[in-house]
């Protein structure tokens, strides 16, 4: 799919992977939407690229249901769609001192990174269908999933049942969406350089890019949009994850 002058909407998309995104977007020549709770940052970065920032709560069906509407308002209906809105929660099934982990706790991570997913994807799908197209392609969806997907360590329950599930709904969703011509695929990102690592003292960063096999770091946001930029270049990337994580395998802990 050609991206100059296309509508598209990135979710999360104030900072981390989904600011890189959205700027890999902007400078492609795409009418961006920026959609996230940050108010603050997400201005400042649509402002950044030339986008526009839209305030919405991507677990809540009104919220995301006013935010395309807003969007589609400044840029015409989205064609394009990267998720990366999420949460990275910690905590055990049992706790060290006996205590089950928070039934609470365990749902929100499923309701950001996976309900809010597809929440946000089945409604810029639902006014995709409208545009009318001359060639094969209609729209991509490119949703975030994680290694801890397949590698979850100890701690991250609640993170990797969210993550899988986003994983899992890949193939049906692209299926479910092919008769719209309508791609859908998932990137499955190693440990890379967002928000939440940054906090992190420098020596602890580098403790964990070395447990990359091959290049040694962290994986760049730059390095994600990336590889947005070639699914969306590529029509026969559909219903498929791709792992994007220098080869690790992640231990227990």
């Amino acid at each position: 799919m050609q991206v100059r002058d296309v509508a598209a909407i990135v979710t999360g998309g104030a900072s981390g992977l989904g600011e890189a995104t959205a700027k890999m977007l902007a400078a492609a020549g795409a009418r961006v939407a920026i959609l996230d709770r940050n108010a603050d940052v997400g201005e400042a970065t649509a402002a950044r690229i030339g986008g526009v920032f839209v305030q919405a709560d991507v677990t809540d069906e009104a919220s995301v249901a006013a935010a395309i509407a807003a969007a589609e308002a400044r840029h015409g209906v989205a064609r394009i769609l990267v998720n990366c809105a999420g949460v990275a929660p910690v905590g055990r099934t049992v706790s060290k001192d006996g205590a089950p982990l928070a039934l609470a706790a365990f749902r929100a991570a499923v309701e950001i990174n996976l309900i809010g997913s597809f929440n946000v994807l089945s409604q810029f799908a639902a006014r995709a269908v409208t545009v009318d197209i001359d060639g094969e392609e209609r729209g991509v969806i490119v949703n975030t999933a994680s290694v801890a997907a397949f590698d979850g360590q100890i701690g991250q329950v609640s993170y990797t049942a969210s993550k899988a599930g986003v994983a899992g709904m890949t193939l049906p969703v692209a299926r479910d969406l092919a008769q719209h011509r309508i791609r859908v695929m998932t990137i499955a990102p190693g440990i890379f350089l967002t928000p939440m690592l940054m906090g992190l003292p420098q020596a602890a960063q580098d403790s964990l890019g070395t447990q990359v096999p091959h290049p040694s770091r962290l994986g760049k946001p730059e390095e994600y949009a990336q590889m947005v930029a070639a699914i969306i270049a590529n029509p026969m990337l559909n219903g498929e994850v791709i792992r994007l994580d220098g080869a690790i395998r992640m231990a227990p802990r």
